[in-house]
């Protein structure tokens, strides 16, 4: 294979971009960008019905999050491509079945069409059409048609699956699909078919949801004299129960991810391990995936979501990310927490990142332990109330007084605290623990001197004050 090689992702614009959809998308681009190959965007909205503008923004959004770039087809100025900008040229290819005999007027209705599938279910029967309409010969007066292919019953349709190995289909399961509908629009197994010829896509790469769909899309390749492309049908994905993966086990849209904290990169190394391994490889490149991603790789038993490994591999990229980047998309959730922007130096966040990075698993809850840093008016939470006790009192003060006089750099403040650890005859985490309390509000910070150069000297000097005065007041 070569830069022949063609893919696309072709989301139906009906929801959101999840987990399942974003895998899809990604082994597409990645066998693309191995092969040095061109990778699509296409929004099969053809089903207007549920199609939302909203939707088609959040798949898009949900892709450039990723980081999964994709070409402009020669073939259209539009960026993604949309199936209802095509309906001319599906209509002409439907007038083309018709003229060669391979497709009929169908003027059954929706009720007679559901009748007889209720009784066939009722006999133990697969519900199919039953071609009642390929025998006419005239136009049914005062009823709609809707068009539909005639499928061939003889023999079996073999599907050479990149994934899954040799799947064979009885033809005679395949019944006449509609592929243009009473009210001119046409249907999505057709339109997959002449878009993916007219983008001449060399490889459909896609949930195994939709391989039942292959033998009809197999049937309309050969009956418009169109190659076929290799087919690979990715399983799907199940949640830690063995049950199809759903929202209760994470199954959300993929933007959620990020609004808890988690990172594209974290996200693009444990998706792609859902169903694909490099030897004992964990952790991953985004060029390393490049180089070393196989369809062939891809196994064909279904993948099971693990929570904690995507949360163990997001706590390895805080560990290992750039800080500057870091604190950049730390801001968003520093202001959902009511930390104003103006009030965000960026390399004060950095040094705040790498304090607090080792210790942090998602963005998310490095906010949360970073709001004490912005904010004038600390909360005090149930444990360092426990420190902040009238024994503590003297322990503030002397700290308080030293500190004043003392550089906020890491070796002078490690040195007056030992040195006040010995005039108390105290130990050094018997100092720290009750000034952490009243400086941060918690009992677990990072080191209590990061903390407080990061904090500054007149800050944490308010801070000791604010809480001796208390003490005082009582």
């Amino acid at each position: 294979m070569s830069s022949d090689v063609r893919v696309r992702f072709a989301p139906s614009p009906t929801g959101y971009l999840h987990i399942g959809g974003a895998r899809t998308a990604l082994f597409n681009w990645l066998f693309a960008r191995h092969h040095g190959g061109k990778f699509f965007l296409r929004i099969e909205d053809t089903d207007r019905s549920r199609s939302t503008d909203e939707a088609i923004e959040a798949i898009i959004d949900g892709m450039r999050w990723f980081g999964l770039d994709w070409d402009k087809w020669e073939g259209s100025d539009k960026d993604p491509i949309r199936q209802t900008d095509r309906f001319d040229l599906y209509r002409q290819k439907v007038r083309e079945l018709l003229d060669r005999g391979l497709a009929y007027h169908c003027y059954c209705t929706a009720e007679e069409l559901d009748a007889r599938r209720k009784e066939a279910m009722a006999q133990g029967k697969v519900p199919r059409y039953d071609g009642r309409c390929r025998l006419l010969t005239a136009p049914v007066p005062g009823k709609e048609a809707a068009i539909r292919f005639k499928a061939s019953s003889e023999g079996e349709i073999v599907i050479d699956d990149m994934v899954k190995g040799k799947v064979v289909f009885d033809a005679g399961t395949v019944d006449d699909l509609i592929i243009l509908r009473s009210d001119g629009t046409p249907t999505y197994n057709f339109c997959v078919v002449v878009d993916d010829v007219d983008m001449q896509i060399s490889h459909v790469i896609r949930g195994d949801d939709h391989l039942n769909n292959t033998p009809r899309q197999i049937q309309l390749y050969q009956a418009l004299g169109y190659p076929l492309p290799r087919f690979g049908h990715v399983s799907m994905i199940l949640g830690p129960d063995k049950a199809r993966l759903s929202k209760r086990h994470g199954a959300t849209a993929i933007q959620q991810y990020r609004e808890e904290g988690y990172l594209p990169e974290a996200m693009v190394n444990y998706l792609v391990r859902l169903g694909w391994s490099h030897k004992d490889q964990e952790i991953f490149s985004l060029p390393e995936l490049i180089e070393k991603f196989s369809i062939e790789q891809v196994g064909a038993s279904a993948a099971v979501f693990n929570p904690e490994k995507l949360i163990w591999l997001n706590a390895h990229y805080i560990k290992t990310g750039d800080p500057k980047r870091l604190a950049q998309l730390l801001l968003p959730h520093l202001e959902r927490l009511g930390v104003a922007s103006d009030q965000i130096d960026l390399a004060r966040l950095t040094q705040i990142v790498v304090a607090l990075r080792e210790r942090t698993r998602t963005l998310k809850e490095m906010a949360d332990s970073a709001v004490y840093f912005f904010t004038d008016e600390i909360t005090i939470d149930e444990k360092a109330q426990k420190l902040l006790t009238p024994e503590a009192l003297p322990v503030l003060k002397a700290v308080r007084d030293r500190l004043a006089e003392t550089p906020f750099e890491h070796a002078p403040l490690e040195e007056a605290f030992r040195s006040i650890s010995e005039a108390l005859g105290l130990k050094l985490a018997q100092i720290a623990q009750p000034v952490r309390a009243a400086v941060t509000g918690k009992t677990v910070s990072p080191g209590i001197f990061d903390v407080l150069m990061i904090l500054g000297k007149e800050k944490s000097l308010k801070r000791l004050d604010r809480q001796v005065a208390q003490f005082t007041a009582k």
